[in-house]
């Protein structure tokens, strides 16, 4: 996973509170091998009537090829399903915007390169109503830009360092890979008898 620190792209606006991860990929699509791509699945039954044509008034229809999704709260919530990350990203995204998010979800999103932006809820609404534009994220900086509005988003400073690196918590934990030994090899000088006995 590669990681970045801004990113540029067209910004589209999906006005729905509680878009839950079994929206963003329904259940039927997850036997599917991830190989096979998830894009096309995701928000698959808003994206399509009855007969599985699209509807050309949604809004991900309607602009294909943006790569930062506006929403409004509680985004991701539902189930822990790490699948409907890897829709967004297969369809190619890069940036949710939202007031909240399942944190789950936002766990994933992180750990696979996807900024779960965090921007109050009278900002969204000003972002929504502006979308579709051009938009320019800032990951160090935690600003979004869209047309003449910079807002600012919320993030943890693992996460921001994680997608800048293009981390997973495995990598994290290895950036402190020299703090760990030495607290090993303190721990094992003061405390010796703790430690389990050679066999042999």
């Amino acid at each position: 996973m590669a990681g970045w620190r801004t990113h540029q792209g067209q910004a589209i606006a999906l006005p729905l509170e509680n878009v839950d991860t079994d929206q963003l990929i329904p259940a039927r699509f997850m036997s599917i091998p991830r190989s096979a791509g998830y894009g096309d699945h995701l928000l698959h039954d808003l994206r399509r009537g009855p007969d599985g044509a699209q509807n050309p008034q949604f809004p991900l229809n309607r602009w294909p090829g943006a790569s930062v999704l506006i929403a409004r709260r509680n985004f991701g919530c539902g189930s822990s399903r790490e699948a409907a990350v890897y829709a967004l990203v297969d369809a190619g995204f890069q940036v949710v915007i939202a007031p909240s998010f399942g944190d789950i979800f936002a766990g994933n999103s992180v750990n696979n390169g996807l900024l779960p932006a965090q921007v109050d809820e009278e900002r969204v609404e000003t972002l929504i109503a502006a979308a579709p534009a051009e938009v320019t994220v800032d990951l160090a900086a935690g600003t979004v830009t869209l047309g003449e509005q910079t807002v600012a988003f919320a993030l943890t400073e693992a996460a921001r360092t994680k997608l800048i690196n293009g981390w997973d918590d495995i990598d994290l934990t290895r950036a402190e890979a020299e703090a760990i030994a030495a607290f090993r090899n303190r721990r094992l000088g003061a405390h010796p008898w703790a430690w389990p006995r050679a066999q042999g």
